[in-house]
């Protein structure tokens, strides 16, 4: 397993979420215009969901009361957030190793900007803390510095609680990672990534990160605030922990996830998973709506239902939400990009052309988008579309490399007219 190196980018402003940025792995700062513009997190679960997190999350009216108790094996379990195995586990706490750690590395500086990098530096270094990725690696913040390992949650809780103890704005930020139909058959995968937003005092903010993602990956980004961020380390858990076929201990930590964010649709659709598991069909039914409720495109609410209905012999029901995520399908215009992807893949230009023109006139500042299309008009021989959509998508590309490989391409377009003249 490779051992990428923890990025520190700064972000350019979010204007379209449909044409996101991404955490760029790099050794160096990258400088952009300043702005802000599994379901495990970073594993898989029983769900089709990879969460290895601009707007703020939907409020969402809770009340314990509402959670249904678990019911198995002839046994009820109801939710007390005073049992013994409910304790609070401090996941931004810092130790006195920890607050060292930033005093030996921060404290000489008063500059926000010298801060972070120092920080950075510190924690990425093979002389430091020289942390490392395991996508395994949950825990707190203090356990990932102990460790020195991290996937990207844990490391979202140690970079957020040491570069607050530095003196620094920090924030967790959700990335959802671009659906993939192609490669999963008609089961949508559904990948979200957390990472770190720091703003500096000029209003410039950058991207901490430690787990690799591909700009053509990400399909959106928004922050997140603390409770989310504690919340999706209650949901690692309860995955972990009904992996390991301890369902009521999973339960009773995804229900005290959603005490922290109970606007989290995806956290509603794994507490319908482990009902399924129980046998409780109306409970993860109930559930599975109440994903619905937050976020009615939710892609695996929607897949769960099909899964349940089928199990029931419910074919109706099953057929309606089978039709509904089909539409949302053809609606998504992530599918037709992959759709023109495969059609590149298979030297089959118009149809690539096809589907990414679809894809472009759906998300219309999507950078990568417009690129992918300019690329299959070059191979149809369409020169002067191909030149004009490239120069559009280094208009909207987020980021100084992806600038820099269209404007390469584009050189390469018109230097084959010029010889062709």
């Amino acid at each position: 397993m490779c051992l990428p190196v923890i990025s520190l980018v700064r972000a350019k402003h979010r204007g379209v979420s449909g044409a996101p940025w991404r955490a760029l792995i790099s050794a160096t700062v990258v400088a952009f215009p300043s702005g802000r513009n599994s379901f495990r997190l970073c594993v898989t679960s029983l769900l089709l969901m990879l969460l290895a997190g601009c707007t703020t999350a939907p409020q969402w009216a809770f009340d314990l009361r509402d959670v249904p108790p678990l019911k198995l094996d002839g046994q009820l379990y109801s939710y007390d957030p005073d049992s013994p195995d409910l304790k609070d586990p401090g996941i931004l706490q810092v130790t006195p190793e920890m607050r060292e750690f930033v005093e030996a590395y921060t404290g000489d500086s008063n500059n926000s900007h010298n801060k972070l990098m120092s920080l950075h530096r510190a924690i990425k270094g093979q002389g430091a803390l020289a942390m490392h990725y395991d996508p395994f690696a949950d825990g707190t913040a203090a356990q990932a510095f102990a460790r020195g390992s991290a996937n990207c949650l844990s490391y979202a809780h140690m970079f957020t609680a040491l570069a607050r103890e530095a003196g620094l704005n920090a924030r967790y930020q959700w990335i959802e990672v671009r659906p993939e139909w192609h490669r999963m058959g008609e089961r949508v995968a559904v990948r979200l990534h957390v990472n770190v937003q720091v703003k500096m005092r000029d209003s410039t903010e950058y991207m901490v990160d430690i787990d690799p993602l591909n700009r053509n990956e990400v399909a959106g980004a928004r922050l997140m605030s603390d409770r989310e961020g504690f919340a999706l380390y209650y949901n690692n858990l309860a995955m972990n922990a009904l992996a390991d076929d301890r369902p009521v201990f999973a339960w009773k930590q995804l229900v005290r996830g959603l005490h922290q964010a109970p606007g989290l649709s995806q956290l509603w659709v794994n507490l319908g998973a482990i009902y399924r598991y129980a046998g409780q069909y109306p409970e993860a039914e109930q559930a599975y709506f109440h994903a619905l409720e937050i976020d009615d495109s939710d892609r695996s609410a929607m897949n769960n239902l099909v899964v349940l209905y089928e199990l029931q012999g419910r074919s109706n029901e099953q057929h309606y939400w089978e039709d509904r995520l089909e539409r949302y399908r053809n609606l998504n215009p992530y599918y037709h990009a992959s759709l023109g992807d495969v059609a590149m893949e298979e030297e089959d230009w118009e149809t690539a052309y096809d589907h990414y023109a679809e894809a472009a006139k759906m998300q219309p500042d999507d950078g990568l988008l417009i690129y992918s299309k300019g690329l299959a008009a070059h191979q149809l021989g369409k020169i002067d579309e191909a030149e004009h959509l490239i120069s559009r998508a280094i208009e909207k590309a987020a980021f100084q490399v992806e600038k820099q490989r269209y404007r390469v391409q584009l050189k390469i377009i018109r230097e084959e007219q010029a010889a062709a003249l």
